[in-house]
């Protein structure tokens, strides 16, 4: 398997190495999340519009879906949720049918829908952006359980990760293109934001930041783009650990497991045809016990 190159501001860190879980595969793997109750992670190949369920001994379904998803959380009363061009839709986890839940942006054909994730309240929040990559295209939405839809942050170039720590007052986000991971005040009872501060700069050269999750000890994990791999970072923005993905392109990462002690990491496929050749896992997705446990995932309250 091939060893992925370790910039220089991680060279030092501790280091595991994932491996590939299933053969299933994408050309833009994003939006991991685990269904303890069905026993996988669901992640979606965005540009394939296919929506993938991985056991954690490997066994892959692949649902063709008639239309882009971004991602996937689970719905408090059953099946699933994810994003869509559209808006926020129900999807069926048998068949991936989907069902418009709340427009967003619909009638732009610019722009886009991107990564997604539920806060401890049980509201949806996601992002969009130009679907050319272009900045300042986009916003950051939450869906509330009465399925009203409320833009919080514009504008955003590439909105992605997002995590809340167990303090109960704040919340995390990556709009990719800043190479940051910032911080704002959050209110628990209102899903409100306060004012927003830089928490992680990502060195030039070191990949683009794109999701994350949150583990046990408040310790955050970013997938970095171009970065071929994630880096775990301390509650005051410290990087502690690292884990090598034989990819250049990490999307998204979250805990799965009885037990939550797997990193599942989505990956996806680089541009050019030499590259492709040269990665021959790229858009797989990798799996690797970290050593800390994750938290149960959120689900959706509408």
């Amino acid at each position: 398997m091939t060893r992925s190159p370790v910039h220089a501001a991680w060279a030092d860190l501790p280091a595991l190495i994932a491996a590939p879980l299933g053969d299933g595969h994408a050309q833009l793997g994003e939006g991991p999340s685990w269904d303890p109750e069905r026993g996988v992670v669901w992640w979606v190949d965005v540009l394939g519009h296919v929506l993938h369920a991985t056991t954690l001994d490997g066994r892959d379904r692949a649902i063709p879906l008639q239309q882009q998803l971004t991602s996937v959380v689970l719905r408090a009363s059953g099946g699933l949720v994810g994003t869509t061009p559209s808006g926020f839709v129900a999807i069926g986890p048998d068949d991936g049918a989907m069902t418009l839940l709340a427009a967003v942006e619909a009638d732009d054909p610019a722009t886009r829908s991107n990564d997604g994730k539920v806060d401890p309240a049980g509201r949806y929040w996601a992002g969009t952006m130009f679907d050319s990559g272009a900045p300042d295209g986009g916003s950051l939405y939450r869906l509330d359980a009465d399925l009203s839809v409320h833009r919080l942050v514009t504008p955003v170039s590439c909105s992605n990760g997002l995590a809340w720590p167990s303090d109960g007052r704040s919340m995390y986000y990556i709009d990719t293109l800043t190479y940051r991971v910032d911080r704002f005040p959050w209110d628990a009872a209102t899903g409100d934001l306060g004012t927003r501060t830089p928490w992680v700069h990502i060195p030039e050269g070191a990949g683009l930041p794109d999701g994350m999750t949150i583990d046990a000890e408040d310790h955050v994990w970013v997938a970095l783009w171009d970065g071929w791999g994630v880096v775990r970072f301390a509650p005051d923005g410290t990087p502690v650990a690292r884990i090598e993905v034989p990819v250049a392109r990490t999307s998204s990462c979250c805990f799965a497991g009885p037990d939550l002690d797997t990193l599942a990491i989505t990956t996806a496929q680089p541009d050019g045809e030499g590259d492709r050749a040269g990665q021959p896992l790229a858009g797989r997705l990798f799996a690797v016990r970290p050593g800390v446990r994750g938290r149960a995932p959120d689900a959706f309250r509408g």
